[in-house]
């Protein structure tokens, strides 16, 4: 099993080491050998030294590896001439169409809930985000738009019949999962198809997948409406679909009903590759500073091994995702998990350390 380990910038160092440390140590639980890890040199820092994003072959060894584990990119302070930030990862998506933005939102017991209503406790969803096209197709990726003078820039939002069939393929088949794991199930369409001929379309599509899927429960929802309901009543939904934009800004809201950003795992998959992150950035002033959390990072891991699961065959690939997903679970249960980032004592170290202890000491036999 090869990994493409991208640690980017900032904290992304700090959390893709936590992640890497909580891998290996499950997988040796669990009687499976350490992951080979090709460490590939991107973003920010680097294209200051260098004048580049990421390595010269480092996109050909990411697309060579099982799957990619990237840790945070970008610095405010390091930009392109017009103003933005250094993004290869945007490239990355669009390399390799990883079009399934896949983004859990989960409360757990003792970490921090905004809402005051007890059903909070329960919240636990997925935003799925396409991530290759919708308004992003204009970013780092493409620097594509209609206009750019002094006077006006014009961008471009973009949703193909091909890619977003698959994503509403995704979608439902994640769904149903979801279902047969004695969640919902339910399916929401979120747009703005009231407005957008091109959102209608993404709406007109749904509409033609969902036949192919009549066992699952469905619902629609305009983005605006959805941000409302994700804040007052969060627990009624089970799997979103979106475009790219409004899944981006949908996930970071959902990610602070349930403690924040450093709780935020990600996962963008596409046909033949996956990469796998914490969906925060990366933070640079509490970089090397043991005060991240790196539980986004971790979950992360957790979502990468259930894919190489599948993608390779090796369902105890599985079980150790398991093993980390019950882990976290039970460190905020049991009052062992309190990062600096809710307020308590624990840096990234401690909770690196936390979280392999309790893997090390679960019952788990390992696969023969």
């Amino acid at each position: 099993m090869k990994i493409a380990l991208i640690r980017g910038d900032g904290i992304g160092i700090d959390v893709a080491d936590a992640a890497m440390a909580v891998l290996e140590a499950t997988l040796q639980k669990t009687g499976q050998p350490k992951p080979e890890l090709d460490e590939i040199h991107a973003g920010a820092a680097y294209f200051q030294e260098t004048g580049q994003d990421i390595e010269a072959d480092g996109e050909e060894r990411a697309e060579a590896a099982d799957a990619i584990f990237l840790g945070a990119i970008g610095l405010p302070s390091i930009r392109h001439a017009d103003g933005t930030e250094i993004s290869p990862h945007l490239r990355l998506r669009d390399r390799f169409g990883l079009y399934a933005g896949v983004r859990p939102v989960k409360a757990y017991p003792n970490a921090p809930q905004r809402l005051a209503d007890p059903r909070a406790a329960e919240i636990d969803l997925i935003i799925l985000r396409e991530s290759t096209e919708g308004l992003f197709y204009s970013a780092a990726a493409h620097k594509r738009s209609l206009v750019v003078n002094d006077d006006e820039v014009q961008d471009i939002l973009r949703i193909t019949r091909k890619t977003t069939t698959k994503l509403h393929r995704f979608a439902f088949d994640l769904a149903r999962k979801r279902q047969n794991k004695g969640f919902q199930g339910r399916l929401t369409c979120v747009d703005k198809a009231n407005v957008f001929t091109s959102l209608a379309f993404f709406r007109q599509i749904f509409d033609e997948v969902k036949t192919d899927y009549p066992d699952v429960l469905i619902g629609y929802n305009y983005v605006d409406a959805q941000a409302l309901d994700l804040v007052r009543k969060p627990w009624d939904f089970d799997v979103l679909v979106t475009e790219n934009m409004f899944g981006d800004i949908l996930s970071d809201l959902a990610g602070g009903l349930v403690g924040g950003m450093g709780m935020a795992a990600c996962a963008e998959i596409g046909d033949h590759t996956g990469l796998f992150q914490p969906a925060h950035g990366s933070a640079p002033d509490i970089m090397g500073q043991d005060k991240a959390n790196p539980l986004a990072a971790i979950l992360s891991g957790a979502l990468m091994l259930d894919y190489l699961a599948e993608k390779l065959g090796n369902p105890h690939l599985s079980d150790a995702a398991d093993l980390i997903n019950q882990a976290v679970d039970d460190g905020f249960r049991n009052n062992r998990l309190r990062p600096i980032e809710f307020g308590g004592d624990m840096g990234t170290r401690a909770i690196t350390k936390a979280i392999t202890d309790t893997v090390s000491e679960s019952r788990q036999i390992a696969a023969q």
